[in-house]
């Protein structure tokens, strides 16, 4: 990707040199419909404390019409390349610059997103700028540190709707000009200037849609909301839902952060073809229209749909309020916005969502635990050395192990003092630009703790601890001697720094079995630091019987994996699913899951498990978690050689699950889903034949649009359904949604051609939009017949790097991840060795994402050994 980069170097030079004051754009969007670009005007004010010096704005456009400086031209074709637009004729003090371009649409999901929505034939618009992608809009200073006042003016067809990160000011019709009448009606959107916001985090939203607006009152001060989608997607839009959400978190942020909210409107819009979850712009947030359910949701979707809302709005403060000064600190947004949205969640007053911290310890400490022992790892402070470092640092440890040491250090200076010093924080630093220190600084003065020895400890070392108990005890079962082992994992090879023991701030659960009702019940808690040592004394629990389970890091303080004595392991294999409370069973759940991706728990033997214990799993986001594990255990960490007798084993007993779970439930439609994607044998294709044409309805169970589709994909991926029966899907379902999934079912038969096919459009040929290119390489992936993806491996180490060269961060990364040679055996693991040895001169961050990939391949090999040993 030449030309594009921005080193730390580069944007800590440009911010000493310049301080921004305004952005004024105009943008015609007037032939979106049908021209590749859009005219794009740009008029800057900034100071400048040193105008010999090198000094250059950033720009991504086809062509570049004109320059100017402080009034006087610049030859455009002369100062404009590599991305960049070279500044000359500057004064000290005051600039204006003016840059007018042809800037391009995209379709990748960066800059300006076009998509075209096949069910109308509407055109939509939103921009997406993280990390540095405004300048595919327009021309600017595009780093976090270089904040500024932005105003948009903006013409679009009459019957459109803009929405920015203010409020629209005034709406004209737009004047006459020569070839309007075949542009048809405008109107031009004028918006008010913002306050000062970094360049990633501004937003422009545009076309016919669909719109819901309200209020939130709190106060004397009146908040306008709205919520935006696409027309044809309006009907299934539950404002009720989403605006009860927003609401308890306005509430709930204003109170915790001690500032009021920082704009003057908010606005959420569900775009089409989303690259992410949701973006935090300003007052603006995007977020993936799959939060749009167009089919029946389960529980725990509404909850993770609430969370994502959460953390967005409180990015309004922790992120555009307060920005990173430089990308090293992305974790200070994204770790503090991931805790904050759970801690919304369980402490808020809707009960509904009081179980937080179990779906936090299920699903966000895995994906950390899972980051962290790739070769990939890194403090939770990174060094950024350019833009291309920060493109792959979107991960689970600047989200969630971040989250995860957050979520420990307010168990170490106490939530009181912790919130206290984050409301300094604001104060001190609002619409401005912070590093760790600020904030590490303000903790340290309302909580009184010296917090460097934690933060070298904690933010500025890689890897994970693992805790284990050491339990003696006498012939009455009363405890004589309780100890905590700590251990400090090796660094994976390649990984600077050192194995680092740290101090825990846990708590210890003694659980018995209560023989009225066979439930698991804590019995004694004491909570204690851990020291940064290899043992540490737990005194308060000597002299105790000993209890049937002891669990370290009981309600999830620290950020640690966790491994059980003998005893307790002989009881959590009987009794894992009569914990009475979800949190304690998740962390039992999340640590059997750790075990056998380290190759210490057999496959087989975790399937066993969560086959004796997951019915009496109340909380549906740990069973489809469970759901998803037991999949990744049967495709990657089995004996090849069990690998078709025990899947069959898992579809056969979610069949079971799904007939006898209580019709209509959550539980039931989970269960569904489980069989579909576990479905192989012919009797279980059979059985969803019927379900699609409807010859044998399941009580309590809607095949709708998704659970359709689940099923034609699987169908497909069989060999049971051709192209005409997915065509008849697809007109069944004419929607985006609907292509997609169609595209993914094409490209799974199980056929040389439809392999071929899908990787001359994904490789070959690279045209194919963002939404449709991940659902084509979703398909190809599924083979039934390992035969069918062999010859792909040489395909793909001899493609990857021109790939990465040649494509869009997003578009390449998609790729390099998704096309990953599937078979995992020790030849294509060789060919990746040889690769990533060939390729040492290769972009950082491409070899980075290859290596995880082999990382993951390996240790599904060791899996499968642990599990191929239990067998014999």
């Amino acid at each position: 990707m030449p030309g594009t980069n921005l080193t730390a170097q580069e944007a800590e030079h440009r911010s000493h040199a310049v301080t921004v004051d305004t952005y004024d754009i105009t943008l015609d969007l007037r032939e979106a419909a049908g021209s590749a670009t859009f005219r794009s005007v740009t008029e800057i004010g900034f100071d400048c404390v040193d105008p010999d010096a090198p000094l250059f704005l950033d720009l991504r456009a086809p062509a570049v019409r004109e320059v100017v400086v402080n009034g006087r031209a610049l030859a455009a074709d002369r100062v404009f390349r590599d991305s960049r637009i070279e500044l000359s004729h500057l004064v000290a003090g005051r600039n204006e610059v003016r840059v007018v371009a042809d800037c391009a649409y995209t379709n990748t999901g960066e800059g300006l997103h076009r998509f075209t929505d096949p069910v109308d034939g509407n055109t939509y618009l939103y921009s997406q700028f993280e990390v540095a992608d405004a300048r595919r809009v327009f021309a600017c200073f595009d780093q976090p540190d270089l904040k500024a006042r932005f105003g948009f003016t903006v013409t679009a067809p009459a019957d459109w709707t803009v929405v920015s990160n203010s409020a629209a000011v005034t709406v004209a019709e737009a004047a006459d000009e020569p070839g309007d009448e075949r542009r048809g009606a405008a109107t031009v959107w004028s918006f008010g200037r913002t306050p000062r916001l970094s360049t990633y985090v501004v937003s422009l939203v545009a076309g016919p849609y669909h719109a819901v607006r309200a209020e939130h009152r709190r106060g004397e001060r009146t908040i306008p909301l709205g919520l935006y989608c696409r027309k044809s997607l309006a009907e299934h839009l539950d404002p009720d839902e989403i605006l009860a959400v927003t609401r308890q978190g306005f509430d709930w942020f204003e109170d915790r952060f001690g500032h009021p909210y920082p704009f003057e409107k908010y606005d959420q819009i569900f775009v089409p073809g989303f690259n992410a979850g949701a973006m935090e712009n300003a007052a603006a947030v995007t977020f993936h229209e799959k939060y749009v359910f167009r089919s029946r949701a389960t529980e725990a979707a509404h909850r993770k749909r609430a969370a994502t809302i959460l953390h967005e709005l409180s990015h309004m403060w922790f992120g555009d309020l307060v920005t990173m000064a430089w990308w090293s600190d992305l974790w200070l947004n994204e770790s503090f916005a991931t805790y904050s949205s759970f801690a919304c969640q369980a402490l808020g007053p809707d009960p509904r969502w009081a179980d937080a911290w179990t779906t936090f310890a299920n699903h966000q400490k895995a994906k950390a635990y899972r980051q962290d022992q790739l070769p990939s790892t890194h403090p939770v402070v990174a060094e950024i050395r350019d833009l291309d470092d920060v493109l792959v640092n979107f991960d689970g440890i600047t989200y969630a192990k971040g989250a995860s040491v957050l979520k420990q250090l307010v168990a170490y200076v106490g939530m009181d003092a912790f919130f206290e010093g984050v409301r300094a924080y604001f104060a001190a630093h609002a619409y401005g630009n912070t590093r760790l220190t600020d904030l590490l600084g303000a903790l340290e003065e309302a909580s009184g703790r010296d917090l460097g020895t934690w933060s070298k400890q904690w933010l500025e070392t890689a890897g994970i601890n693992v805790l284990r108990p050491e339990i003696e005890t006498d012939a009455d079962g009363v405890i004589t001697a309780f100890r905590i082992r700590q251990e400090a994992q090796d660094l994976p090879p390649g990984v600077p720094g050192e194995a680092t023991l740290r101090p825990h701030r846990i708590a210890v659960g003694s659980y018995t079995l209560d023989g009225a009702d066979g439930r698991l019940r804590r019995t004694h808690r004491t909570e204690l630091d851990v020291a940064a040592a290899a043992y540490t004394d737990v005194p308060d629990m000597v002299g105790r019987r000993r209890p049937d389970v002891v669990l370290l890091n009981d309600d999830d303080l620290s950020y640690a994996k966790v491994r059980f004595d003998e005893v307790s392991l002989r009881a959590l294999t009987r009794h894992l699913g009569s914990f009475a409370d979800p949190l304690p069973r998740a962390l039992c759940w999340a640590a059997a899951w750790d075990m056998t991706r380290d190759g210490e728990l057999a496959a087989r033997d975790y399937l066993s498990l969560v086959l004796s214990a997951i019915g009496s799993e109340s909380d549906i986001g740990v069973v489809e978690t469970l759901h998803r594990q037991v999949l990744q255990a049967l495709n990657h960490y089995t004996d090849p050689a069990e690998r078709v007798r025990l899947t069959a084993d898992w579809a056969a007993a979610a069949l079971e699950q799904m007939r006898a779970a209580e019709h209509g439930s959550d539980h039931q439609l989970a269960w569904m889903r489980a069989f579909v994607t576990a479905a192989r044998t012919d009797a279980h294709l059979d059985l969803l034949a019927a379900l699609l044409d409807g010859a044998t309805p399941v009580p309590g169970l809607t095949v709708d649009a998704e659970v359709r589709w689940a099923i034609v994909v699987r169908l497909a991926a069989a060999g049971r359904l051709d192209e005409d029966g997915i065509a008849a899907e697809e007109r069944r379902d004419p929607t985006p949604a609907g292509e997609s999934h169609a595209a993914t079912a094409r490209a799974a038969r199980p056929d040389a051609q439809a392999k071929a096919a899908a990787w001359a459009a994904v490789v070959d040929r690279g045209d194919l939009p963002n939404q449709l290119q991940r659902a084509v390489i979703a398909g190809f992936a599924e083979a039934r017949d390992p035969a069918l993806l062999a010859p792909y491996t040489d395909r793909y180490f001899e493609a990857v790097l021109g790939v990465w060269e040649t494509r869009s961060h997003e578009m390449a990364k998609q790729i390099v991840l998704g096309l990953y040679p599937a078979v995992a055996d020790g030849a294509a693991l060789d060919q990746a060795q040889a690769w990533l040895e060939r390729h040492a001169a290769a972009p950082p961050a491409l070899r980075r994402l290859v290596l995880e990939q082999y990382d993951d391949a390996g240790r599904a090999l060791r899996a499968q050994a642990t599990d191929r040993a239990r067998r014999g």
